[in-house]
């Protein structure tokens, strides 16, 4: 609204999610959070914004294709981020797509000299920064425990009766600028063996903040209870939770074996398919994807991920599990 020139101004109704324009042009607004708001509306042309940050965005595009059938050239345009999700890659592979890449530096002029200068130096040769500044739709890292397909393979639109709920907490040691987020997973656990990420609720803010976060969680899921990593913080985790609400059952976990050797287990779980995503969570996912094994960034999302599979499995930690015996235990569900 701000861009359109003032004789052709359009109105716009919130409540109705619906811009009017003065020739009498209709644009509705949807989310991919809710894919289903698109089934039986009619349109001619269409704008997706960020398609590979949505929740259900197979589910969104799909709805929104078959309401596209009016006019003489109904046509889509889709800005996003290329994040090498199942979507994003189909729509490339499609003869009929028509593509243009653009890097940030392209927009040097518009940008912040400082900004271009510490991303060149922090990204520059990266995965990342061939991702976010370049571009690139990149494969995958195979230095990663894990693998795309078995994330996007196996994500489910409904969750089957849990018999066990947990939040895992991975708290960061300060909330600065540049720091660590606290990564925030709540996760839980079928009858028949299989476990569903149910949300990511990672945040990068103070211990108050990251308590009232873990705390909605576990309310919203009805969890059994709260694991949190004590190697940063020590009491000083469960002394948060407990200031905030004190019937709060909480269980420390303590990392005295390697990421990699706690990690390793659960990427298993995943390339087994026993592992669901309700929805996308593309931080999340992206952090799986692209951490390698004694990588100096801490992989937040990705501890608080392990932490709560490995207390969903069991009390006999993932880490002390060999590949064989996960297989065993696969064929006996």
């Amino acid at each position: 609204m701000r861009v359109a020139l003032p004789w052709f101004r359009p109105m716009y109704e919130p409540s109705k999610r619906r811009l009017t324009f003065p020739n009498g042009s209709i644009c509705l607004i949807y989310s991919g959070d809710e894919p289903d708001q698109l089934r039986g509306p009619q349109h001619q042309k269409a704008w997706v914004d960020e398609l590979a940050k949505f929740k259900y965005p197979v589910e969104t595009w799909d709805n929104l294709e078959m309401g596209l059938r009016k006019g003489d050239n109904p046509q889509v345009i889709c800005t996003t981020t290329p994040r090498p999700i199942k979507i994003i890659r189909d729509l490339i592979a499609d003869s009929r797509t028509v593509q243009t890449r653009g890097s940030t530096l392209d927009n040097a002029a518009n940008l912040n000299p400082l900004f271009i200068e510490r991303m060149q130096s922090k990204y520059e040769g990266t995965r990342l920064g061939r991702q976010e500044i370049n571009g690139d739709i990149l494969g995958d890292n195979p230095e990663a425990l894990w693998k795309r397909s078995d994330i996007d393979d196996n994500k489910v639109r409904q969750i089957p009766e849990l018999s066990y709920v947990v939040v895992g907490v991975d708290p960061a040691a300060t909330s600065k600028a540049g720091s660590d987020d606290t990564g925030i997973i709540a996760a839980g656990k079928s009858k028949d063996g299989h476990f569903y990420i149910l949300e990511d609720y990672t945040v990068h803010d103070t211990p108050q903040k990251w308590g009232n976060a873990a705390i909605t969680a576990y309310h919203k899921h009805q969890a059994n209870k709260i694991v949190g990593e004590t190697n940063n913080g020590g009491e000083m985790v469960e002394h948060t939770l407990k200031t905030i609400d004190s019937n709060i059952p909480f269980k420390a976990v303590h990392a005295s074996r390697g990421k990699a050797t706690r990690a390793e287990p659960v990427s298993a779980l995943y390339e087994q398919g026993r592992i669901h995503h309700f929805g996308t969570f593309p931080e999340l996912e992206d952090q799986l994807c692209e951490w390698v094994p004694g990588a100096e960034k801490s992989p937040d999302r990705l501890d608080a991920l392990v932490w709560v599979i490995t207390e969903l499995e069991g009390n006999k930690p993932l880490e002390n599990f060999s590949l064989s015996s996960i297989a065993t235990m696969r064929s006996r569900c």
